[in-house]
């Protein structure tokens, strides 16, 4: 597929997906919608990537929604939001959680509305310095949407939730991560070589493993302690005949660097 608002590609195990649509800040249209979820669907089928990174090109992350694609004329009647968070925005942060390998979320801008949502989907984000995160829906008569509801008060707690939700204020990235929004932030002359060392750090390790982590981490959410160490059990009982769990072993005991496959 020949893709007109992303760019894709899977080098030495890393995929790089970058929201193309600068001169919108990266927008979602529907175009748009469709050309990630064709690229997530290949590193999902078929694929030799073993870490995504998610980003945006030229100066922000992503704006969330084109609001002209969403525009109501004078005395209209309205349009179906529902319909396009059905189709559009709920496929999408679910195929970033139930990817089968680690998601870095490299926050390059401003991350806006939906933007900033899709961000918090994935499992690692790291931002620059000059990067912010805003709730913009309250400005718009809106709820925070793509899981803004589910992650924010996770995340951070009622409070501060309810005041990024309801004020609809920039929260700069450097608080973000200091607040626990995100995982870092690092000055933006050091981002690209930041988010490419990590990449290499989790294209090289045991993929089967981590997928099952985050897998574990998430759906911890709505499990007792006692379902949840049945699934500790169940996924140790898998992983513990994988390769990367006889390699790494090996490596151990030789005392060597593994080289794991994600098999």
């Amino acid at each position: 597929m020949s893709y007109q608002t992303i760019l894709f590609e899977v080098t030495d195990g890393v995929a790089r997906l970058t929201l193309n649509r600068p001169d919108r800040l990266n927008s979602f249209n529907v175009q748009m919608h469709g050309e990630v979820r064709d690229a997530l669907s290949q590193l999902t089928n078929k694929s030799d990537a073993r870490v995504l990174v998610f980003t945006g090109a030229g100066r922000g992350f992503c704006a969330g929604q084109d609001l002209g694609d969403r525009a109501v004329a004078p005395g209209g009647q309205g349009v179906d939001l529902g319909d396009s968070i059905e189709n559009y925005y709920k496929p999408l942060v679910l195929a970033l959680r139930n990817l089968p390998m680690p998601v870095i979320g490299a926050v390059n801008g401003v991350a806006a509305g939906a933007g900033a949502n899709i961000a918090l989907a994935c499992d690692l984000v790291i931002a620059t310095k000059s990067a912010s995160f805003v709730q913009a829906f309250s400005k718009l008569g809106l709820v925070p949407d793509s899981g803004g509801t589910w992650f924010l008060p996770r995340l951070l707690g009622n409070a501060r939730a309810m005041g990024l939700a309801l004020l609809g204020d920039k929260l700069p990235a450097e608080q973000a991560a200091q607040w626990g929004l995100i995982w870092r932030c690092v000055e933006d002359a050091e981002f690209k070589s930041t988010v490419d060392q990590l990449a290499t750090q989790l294209a090289a390790a045991p993929t089967r493993g981590l997928a099952r982590t985050k897998q574990a981490i998430y759906e911890s959410w709505s499990h007792s302690l006692e379902q949840q160490l049945d699934q500790e059990r169940d996924f140790q009982r898998e992983l513990g005949r994988s390769q990367d769990y006889a390699e790494g072993v090996a490596a151990f005991t030789e005392k060597r660097t593994p080289k794991f496959t994600g098999r």
